[in-house]
């Protein structure tokens, strides 16, 4: 992250790209700067109003002054006093006067509960029962993942318009239901890690396969999900999907180095495995090997242990594809979705033939989902159904909005015969 390392003033005479700059130190902070703001004033508009207000001012300030030795912190204070300043003027409750207070406070808060790291504290606020469960996960993408509406309504499948009206909804009930900002009970908490769990997976699968035009990876995103995944397990270390979690993020954060090379997607089977990182690999297959002995799995146990096949393969072409198989046919019997389908039906054209996962994938209600598209083209391509091929890649490139992905199924799709 880049909140307290020590940088230079920068000036850039490139009026675009020091507004590229701006915007990429705040997005990588947003999740911080909310967390705050919403600890210290207690409303969620509030703090995104303060948070845009400070992203303004920084557009208009560091294009000249150039970047200040501490941008997190800048921020930070920036939208806190903006926030204050807006307080004041509405002259809201006392209640909202002593929160804003707190900044020029120098003694210590009030105790914060089992969860002292404010992110984590907020991705547990959001997960409140009173909201519906799409909700609470969709809220907390856009709180701590700084995610736009359209990343989400990618990550869920569903159209900007509906996932807006989701988000919505959510914080008029917070404000209608009084939901209040406060650390749930460290007993309160295993209920409600099942969200946390899914909403951590989605920033980290946000920041591995990035949306939009800017960078394929987004290293600030899988780090912040893993940093987040390993106070949750430290917070709760009896909890074997927490376990399992972070032993995914860990073993899929291995190879992101190799995953990306000249700006096209680097595809599993062809990465450069002397790049993997083998200190997390070792990590995260300690962590697989407790949850196995344990003999409780669960869903994140389960991709943590396909990971660890993965990884445990000295080449692609060694991958212990029945053994993967076998572990998707388990996760189908806890999480019967199409996506499932969709990766064990990868592992079955290993097995059994490309025919035999096509006709698994054509059943598969995934038309506006651009891995199915592409794994039919793969199918198509191995069948020597070229023109049909060419459609899939075609249709995925329709729906796929990473730029490294879109260079891959690109050149995949031109090295077709005619």
């Amino acid at each position: 992250m880049v909140e307290g390392v020590a940088q230079r003033p920068s000036r850039d005479p490139d009026a675009t790209s020091a507004r590229t700059a701006v915007e990429r130190i705040f997005r990588e902070e947003y999740g911080r700067l909310i967390a705050s703001l919403v600890r210290r004033f207690g409303d969620i508009d509030i703090a995104e109003e303060a948070a845009g207000e400070a992203l303004v001012a920084a557009l208009e300030k560091w294009p000249e002054a150039g970047v200040p030795p501490n941008p997190g912190g800048w921020l930070t204070t920036t939208a806190g006093n903006r926030a204050i300043d807006k307080l004041r003027r509405e002259k809201v409750r006392e209640t909202k006067h002593e929160a804003a207070a707190m900044l020029y406070d120098d003694t210590p808060h009030e105790p914060t509960g089992a969860i002292t790291d404010d992110r984590l504290r907020l991705i547990f606020t959001c997960c409140h029962p009173a909201l519906a469960p799409e909700a609470r996960i969709a809220m907390t993408l856009r709180l701590l993942g700084g995610l736009t509406v359209a990343e989400i309504a990618a990550a869920f499948l569903v159209q900007e318009t509906t996932m807006a009206q989701r988000i919505t909804r959510a914080k008029a009930k917070i404000k209608g239901a009084n939901i209040p900002y406060k650390v749930p009970e460290a007993e309160d908490l295993p209920a409600r890690v099942g969200a946390v769990l899914a909403v951590l997976l989605l920033i980290f699968n946000e920041g591995y396969l990035s949306t939009g035009d800017g960078d394929p990876i987004r290293a600030d995103l899988t780090g912040e999900a893993i940093r987040l995944a390993r106070t949750l397990h430290a917070l709760l270390p009896d909890d074997l999907e927490a376990t399992g979690l972070l032993a995914l993020l860990l073993l899929t954060e291995s190879r992101r180095a190799a995953r990306v090379r000249g700006g096209e997607l680097v595809t599993l089977e062809e990465q450069d495995r002397g790049g993997w990182d083998r200190a997390l690999i070792a990590e995260g297959q300690d962590l697989v090997r407790a949850c196995l002995a344990a003999n409780r799995p669960g869903r994140y146990q389960i991709l943590a242990a396909i990971n660890a096949v993965h990884t445990d393969a000295p080449t692609g072409a060694a991958t212990d594809w029945a053994q993967i198989a076998a572990l998707y046919d388990q996760l189908s019997r806890i999480d019967p979705s199409p996506i499932v389908a969709l990766n064990r039906a990868v592992a079955i054209a290993e097995l059994d033939g490309p025919e035999v996962a096509l006709a698994i994938v054509d059943r598969l209600p995934l038309e506006t989902y651009h891995a199915w598209h592409a794994t039919r083209a793969e199918l198509l391509r191995r069948l020597g159904r070229s023109a049909e091929s060419r459609e899939a890649y075609d249709a995925a490139l329709a729906v796929c909005d990473n730029t490294a992905e879109r260079a891959y199924l690109t050149r995949k799709r031109d090295q077709l015969a005619p």
